[in-house]
């Protein structure tokens, strides 16, 4: 199988970020990222390339996403600013058909409920706790999920995510599409499910839980 192939990621230099460069690297592919500092980027390899720019400026997704085949996005945000993670996924999305780019990895949070989940009391207390605590976060992740799903030309899947730990440890994964498995995931291990479905067509169009 040809992974000589060029990977976008955003959010490459955040935690969960730079395992899925080193992941795709140990697995043939290239890599290029966006990044607001490059001086951030701490591992260097031949076939990692760095954009300089912001994930706000439309023509800085343009310049990342040419000559790739696979978009990853893992753009975070502290909590306190305003959220822009659907206008940053429209604009991805808007710029992946104009250049012919087909597949697309994002994730999210647990706490996002959407049509066919079937959540457990205590996760969907969870979910409610979140949109009370973190109400514009929560209303604009909806909004991604309302662009995502209304986007049929894209493949895409939209992993959704417990409490993520920083570490190498890996464990058994599990999946759902209708709740939340577990509590935990390791970025070591969120890099390589989405690693495992940049070729798989199991999960497009859909929003699989994961978790330990």
């Amino acid at each position: 199988m040809d992974h000589s192939y060029k990977i976008a990621i955003i959010g490459g230099t955040g935690t969960v970020g730079r395992h899925i460069a080193t992941r795709a690297i140990q697995q043939g592919y290239h890599v290029r990222m966006l990044v607001r500092n490059p001086e951030r980027v701490s591992y260097k390899h031949d076939k990692i390339e760095s954009v300089q720019g912001q994930i706000q400026e439309i023509e800085n997704i343009r310049e990342l996403l040419k000559d790739c085949k696979v978009v990853i996005n893992t753009f975070g945000q502290p909590t306190k600013e305003k959220p822009i993670y659907s206008q940053v996924t429209k604009n991805i999305l808007d710029v992946m058909t104009e250049l012919n780019i087909t597949r697309y990895i994002g994730v999210s949070g647990g706490s996002l409920t959407i049509s066919g989940d079937n959540k457990s009391l205590v996760n969907r207390f969870g979910a409610k706790l979140f949109e009370l605590l973190f109400p514009g976060m929560m209303e604009d992740k909806k909004a991604e999920w309302e662009v995502l799903s209304k986007d049929k030309h894209i493949q895409w899947t939209l992993i959704r995510l417990p409490f993520v730990k920083d570490s190498l440890k890996t464990k058994k994964i599990k999946e759902s599409l209708t709740d939340m498995p577990g509590t935990k995931i390791t970025n070591q291990d969120i890099a390589s499910f989405i690693m495992e479905h940049v070729e798989n067509t199991k999960y497009i169009h859909k929003a699989p839980f994961i978790s330990h």
